[in-house]
């Protein structure tokens, strides 16, 4: 997909509250690479840019060299006063158009999700302060205008330091992903301010993920202690390790740093941190109630590494190669459009295993004190998470469920 990006006359420029307008930090990376790298996240592959003389053009050769728009495609238009506005602009970069092309303002901020959804519009826009979709014949018209309203994506126009911190509460606000539940939703209501602190700090997410592998360490460590108050102090710091699990994804998408060896990693704590916090509970319960608490720990345990492994084979079964984060969309699809009556049942709990979920009930058990029911109930969960797994690993995989899966991977 190509889009259209005009910066705007010098002297324009300058009339904004906003110094440096387009390499101003927001969320810790400069306005305009912030703009062209969420175009390029949300499926453009070529940016045709229309730069002003009298605007130090140094601000783009630094724009482009980032490692974020490695790959981009970019044609630059020899300078001119380009208005949306007036026909003659448009006629001028008529060759260089293509039949469908994305109109991106330079101060919009948004994400790629709200960019992508951006629909093809049937006038063109009577402002062109938002990103719209349109065709090459209809901008070369120019003859139905209106307001565009419904064909924009949500975000925010950036002309002032105000602008600018809306634009961080924005993206912030927005960092989560499509799937997630009401459980994320709060934990990532809480983790808004820490969040925001962190786009401005050297930390990457990576760093936030070995934090919230310590907090688990520690919370492990004071439930292994076997009394109520020390249970207590590790349910709050498994909860609070949780979060920073939470904070690493959000992070990551709003500074562009989502890899395959983030989702890898953060998967591997995730599962470390589950059979810590199973560990310290089996010790703690032993030293409280006996050796038959060790029972249930150890099939807890082994049924956690048992899913660890099958879980681990189909997330490289159903998902393309680099992109390990795209696993949980594609399971999703796959079990909404398998026919058997089990998938139904399975759409439904699956939530529970996950950590941002897992954390609430591991927090409710061991307030009210019924840490040794928690104990057997997630030594049965856990086995059947292994279970169920290596059987749909079995029935996605089969020759007669080849479509489906690919039809997941074209879905997502």
């Amino acid at each position: 997909m190509q889009a259209l990006i005009a910066i705007p006359e010098f002297r324009e420029m300058a009339e904004y509250e906003a110094d440096e307008a387009l390499t101003q930090d927001i969320a810790g990376i400069p306005a305009l690479l912030r703009v062209v790298a969420t175009a390029k996240r949300a499926g453009v592959d070529e940016i045709l840019l229309m730069w002003p003389r009298g605007l130090d053009h140094t601000i783009w050769e630094q724009c482009i060299a980032s490692p974020i728009l490695r790959g981009l495609k970019v044609i630059e238009f020899p300078s001119f006063a380009f208005d949306p506005r007036h026909k003659s602009s448009w006629a001028a970069i008529a060759s260089l158009l293509d039949d469908e092309f994305l109109w991106l303002p330079w101060n919009w901020i948004t994400t790629k999700q709200f960019l992508a959804a951006t629909k093809l519009s049937p006038v063109v826009s009577a402002k062109w302060a938002a990103p719209v979709r349109l065709t090459r014949e209809l901008a070369l018209r120019g003859l139905r205008t209106g307001v565009t309203r419904s064909h924009h994506p949500r975000g925010v126009s950036v002309y002032s330091p105000e602008d600018v911190q809306k634009a961080e509460q924005f993206l912030v606000a927005n960092s989560g992903k499509p799937s997630d539940g009401i459980y994320s939703r709060i934990n990532r209501r809480l983790c808004w301010p820490a969040v925001r602190t962190l786009t401005h700090s050297p930390i990457t997410p990576n760093c936030v993920t070995v934090a919230g592998l310590a907090v688990a360490i520690v919370a492990a460590l004071m439930y292994a202690r076997g009394s109520y108050l020390n249970y207590l102090a590790g349910a709050l710091l498994f909860f609070l390790s949780g979060l920073l699990d939470e904070m690493d994804g959000m992070l990551a998408r709003i500074k562009f740093r989502e890899s395959a060896f983030g989702t890898w990693f953060e998967g591997f704590v995730d599962n470390a941190t589950y059979l810590l916090l199973f560990a310290g509970i089996t010790i703690g319960l032993y030293r409280e109630l006996g050796a038959r608490e060790v029972i249930y720990g150890i099939a807890l345990i082994a049924g956690c590494a048992l899913s660890v492994v099958v879980i681990a084979l189909q997330r490289k079964t159903i998902t393309a190669g680099g992109q390990p984060n795209e696993y949980a969309g594609r399971m999703n699809r796959l079990l909404e459009t398998d026919p058997s009556l089990i998938s139904p049942m399975v759409r439904q709990i699956h939530i529970f295993i996950k950590k941002g979920v897992a954390i609430h009930y591991v927090l409710i058990f061991t307030v009210i004190g019924a840490l040794p029911f928690f104990l057997r109930l997630a030594a049965l969960a856990a086995n059947l998470t292994w279970t169920l797994a290596l059987y749909f690993n079995w029935k996605f995989t089969s020759k007669r469920s080849v479509p489906a899966m690919e039809q997941a991977k074209l879905a997502a």
